[in-house]
């Protein structure tokens, strides 16, 4: 769609891929109706080799965008890493678990 600007941007004539983690978190945030509204500005001083390394492993090319893809994927968070932790080891050992 023309002018839809809820998708990640690349610069223009790079051929990086998106990493699917961008993908996805970013197509969960507005199916969530987190990228709708943008009138909000976010400023900050961070090192430039951690943006370029961010920037590098996402294949997003625009602060905004990443910036927008690390606030989108701490707000969809569902904090599924630490259930799985929490039941780790707590599986029965004694339960076939054979198909």
């Amino acid at each position: 769609m023309a002018g839809d600007r809820s998708q990640p941007r690349q610069a223009s004539g790079t051929e990086t891929a998106l990493a699917p983690s961008v993908t996805a978190v970013m197509a969960r945030a507005q199916e969530s109706g987190l990228t709708r509204g943008k009138a909000s500005r976010i400023s900050g001083r961070v090192a430039p080799e951690l943006i370029e390394r961010a920037k590098a492993r996402t294949g997003l090319h625009s602060d905004t965008a990443l910036i927008e893809f690390a606030l989108a994927n701490i707000a969809i968070e569902d904090g599924f890493v630490d259930v799985f932790r929490t039941l780790r080891a707590s599986v029965d050992p004694e339960l076939d678990l054979s198909f």
